[in-house]
């Protein structure tokens, strides 16, 4: 049972808060953490402790984005972080990080994983004289390494059926009693498939979000969790989402911008991220780059 709290009256606390204020000196542009995309972290007044629901139809990109927000809270912030995943396996998540960081190809790496990826946790496989390999490799490897100090702060979870939310929320309390820190970020990719699968989507979300919500305050996460819009119902806007969650801090929704991507190069994307649902800062639409073969997303102008 936890210990209980003496109560106290906030008029009896005033001058704690007032002392705390007094005491941060710096002056910050966003009250949470830094996203790494600039005109995300304005419109959230950054990354703060709450659910966060990133929504997109199949093939849009949501884990790659799920995973660069990630890493680059942990990267800016110096911040833990967790990644469950339920659909791509550890390798997979790691070959994007590595093409995202490096400018290497996806494929490029899988080709040459059984040298490369033993600086990323997993041991080196054959016999491979490093004199052999392209610059491109070298690049890599650089890449891998300087990445190293915010890559000890992240973990990938691999998920299957029998992953449960109270399974979820010990792992994120196992992370920061590891770390040694009072706050986390954490994705759960393809949420959809944790428990209920005999509700609908629509019904078992609602549920879901409510219990998602309350691990992400209990645990004090940014707590993103990615959901397939499998309707695509062209009278259906991105709007609709906001009101069909109400136990969500931030619901994010991804619509690819065919006009615009007409004018990338096969197979980037143009993307949309419409923030339809914020409770601490802006409601609005921002323009992505989304490049599949380096599993990275930029931001661009709006067109």
């Amino acid at each position: 049972m936890a210990e209980k709290q003496a109560l106290q009256s906030e008029g009896a606390q005033l001058a704690e808060v007032l002392n705390e204020l007094e005491a941060e000196h710096a002056v910050k542009e966003i009250s949470g953490w830094e996203s790494g995309f600039v005109n995300l972290s304005r419109a959230l007044d950054g990354l703060l402790p709450g659910l966060y629901l990133l929504i997109g139809p199949p093939a849009c990109g949501k884990t790659s984005l799920a995973k660069q927000l990630l890493d680059q809270a942990a990267m800016n912030n110096s911040v833990p972080g967790i990644f469950f995943s339920f659909a791509e396996r550890k390798k997979e998540l790691r070959i994007k990080t590595l093409a995202r960081l490096s400018g290497v190809e996806n494929r490029e790496i899988r080709r040459g994983s059984a040298y490369l990826l033993h600086w990323y946790g997993v041991p080196r496989l054959g016999n491979v004289d490093a004199g052999q390999l392209p610059p491109s490799w070298e690049k890599l490897r650089r890449s891998a390494e300087g990445a190293r100090s915010w890559l000890d702060l992240t973990y990938i979870v691999e998920c299957d059926r029998r992953m449960t939310l109270h399974d979820i929320e010990d792992q994120i309390q196992a992370v920061k009693q590891i770390q040694g820190r009072d706050q986390i970020i954490a994705a759960i990719d393809d949420a959809q498939r944790l428990g209920f699968s005999e509700q609908s989507l629509e019904n078992r979300l609602a549920i879901l979000a409510d219990q998602l919500q309350a691990i992400a305050v209990n645990s004090n996460a940014a707590l993103f969790a990615v959901w397939p819009d499998l309707h695509g119902k062209r009278d259906t806007t991105p709007d609709a989402w906001a009101d069909r969650i109400p136990g969500a801090d931030v619901v994010l929704v991804m619509e690819r911008n065919q006009k615009r991507t007409e004018k990338l190069t096969p197979p980037n994307q143009a993307i949309i991220l419409h923030i339809v649902k914020n409770r601490g800062g802006e409601r609005g639409s921002l323009a992505f780059e989304f490049s599949p073969a380096f599993a990275r997303f930029v931001e661009a102008e709006p067109s």
